[in-house]
């Protein structure tokens, strides 16, 4: 009897081993393969003014397969080898695969080492990005209750510019630098109609220039003019941008809430907010894929009734998320064949 036990022990092992081995070919084959640039160089020298996502579109067709093409890692993704001017990328396709990786360091002319002072590139166009990654962006409507809030101004003008004063209430005299905004339009979901958060209008900087309740503080940096019943919130560092341009590893699907800006539409290069974010499982560096929805056309033949079809959505574009927030999140359009519109899908590339 002992014997038939082991027999079937074994038995049992191999169709185990056997269905392991069919279902990771099966996922093996499901694997988009990696699409190379049509043009695609051998190497490439890095130099300043270079980005992650620039150096991915040489060698790439899709730019986020980036790390498929570097063979990365979970921890890599997180946590990059950055990327420096002078180092050279290599395209190697000795293997079924191509990969990339990074051979000897070229020295670059005098005056460009001192100018990026080993400075790692970043993933995206800095300028594009920069004055939205401190900024405050969107208020969940519960911070109103307790935020400081300005409640008079200098010489009680109207409206203030930088270099002038204003008082505020519920100032922590701790925080050195301070941010003065307005709540702009809720930000709404279209499938669900949930309101997700308050748009907030950055109207410049505050730094405090004394003591009491209310506070003083001295304005800089204004960008709108800045009266009473605006609010306060305390500057933020801005993330480090050196994060990898990656595919989300789970299924996400939202629409574009609005184009930083108010504008009807928008191309590349443009800011876009979308309806979802880390609680969905977004995170910066995750690219999405833009789609127009299907229309609903209307045909009537001679020999058939009137009957209506819905067009597929169709991909337009690709979108860099590189802030993102509890429920809504910022991203940059890097590529658009053709304009963007709030209500626009977004999902996996």
């Amino acid at each position: 009897m002992q014997g038939i036990t082991s027999i079937q022990s074994i038995t049992l092992m191999r169709h185990i081993i056997f269905a392991l081995l069919v279902c990771f070919s099966s996922v093996a084959a499901l694997a988009k393969p990696i699409e190379l640039a049509t043009d695609a160089p051998d190497r490439h020298i890095v130099v300043p003014g270079d980005t992650l996502w620039g150096i991915a579109a040489k060698f790439l067709k899709d730019p986020y397969r980036w790390p498929d093409l570097w063979k990365m890692n979970a921890a890599q993704v997180k946590n990059p080898h950055l990327i420096y001017p002078g180092q050279v990328v290599i395209l190697d396709r000795s293997g079924a695969e191509p990969q990339l990786r990074l051979g000897q360091l070229i020295k670059l002319e005098p005056q460009v080492r001192v100018e990026m002072t080993a400075k790692e590139i970043p993933a995206i166009p800095a300028q594009a990005i920069e004055p939205f990654l401190a900024q405050p962006l969107v208020i969940d409507a519960a911070a109103f209750e307790n935020a400081p809030r300005v409640v008079a101004t200098q010489e009680n003008r109207v409206f203030t510019a930088t270099g002038d004063t204003i008082y505020a209430t519920g100032v922590d005299a701790n925080i050195r630098l301070w941010q003065v905004y307005r709540p702009g339009k809720p930000l709404i979901d279209p499938d669900s109609g949930e309101t997700l958060g308050l748009e907030a209008i950055f109207l410049g900087n505050a730094r405090p220039a004394g003591d009491g309740e209310p506070m003083p503080l001295t304005l800089s940096g204004v960008k709108q003019e800045i009266g009473r019943g605006d609010y306060l919130v305390a500057a933020s560092r801005p993330e480090i941008m050196s994060y990898v341009p990656r595919e989300p590893e789970r299924a996400v699907s939202g629409r574009v809430l609005a184009l930083y800006g108010g504008v009807g539409e928008g191309g590349r290069n443009s800011i876009v907010s979308i309806s979802r974010g880390t609680r969905d499982g977004l995170e910066m560096g995750h690219v999405l894929a833009l789609y127009r929805a299907g229309v609903t056309v209307s045909n009537r033949f001679e020999d058939d009734k009137l009957k209506s079809y819905t067009l597929p959505d169709e991909r337009y574009g690709l979108l860099f998320i590189f802030r993102v927030f509890d429920r809504v999140a910022y991203g940059l359009v890097t590529d658009a064949a053709r304009p963007v519109m709030a209500g626009d899908r977004v999902r996996q590339p």
